[in-house]
């Protein structure tokens, strides 16, 4: 993920910041505990795309 890249993206739930979570392949989100899926390097910030992060689920 490039780190310029993942600056300028925010959550479009909350529009906060959003960490790489690299053997998961998303970017996540520590307020509203979803990852958005990255799919072909591409993240797909797209709510009903988002999976919802297990409370016990570090970020």
């Amino acid at each position: 993920m490039d780190k310029t890249l993942l600056t300028i993206l925010a959550c479009p739930n909350c529009k906060g910041s959003l960490t790489y979570q690299k053997d998961q392949q998303a970017l996540a989100c520590p307020v509203c505990r979803l990852a958005y899926p990255i799919r072909d390097d591409i993240p797909v910030m797209l709510i009903n795309e988002a999976r919802v992060l297990a409370p016990d689920e570090k970020i």
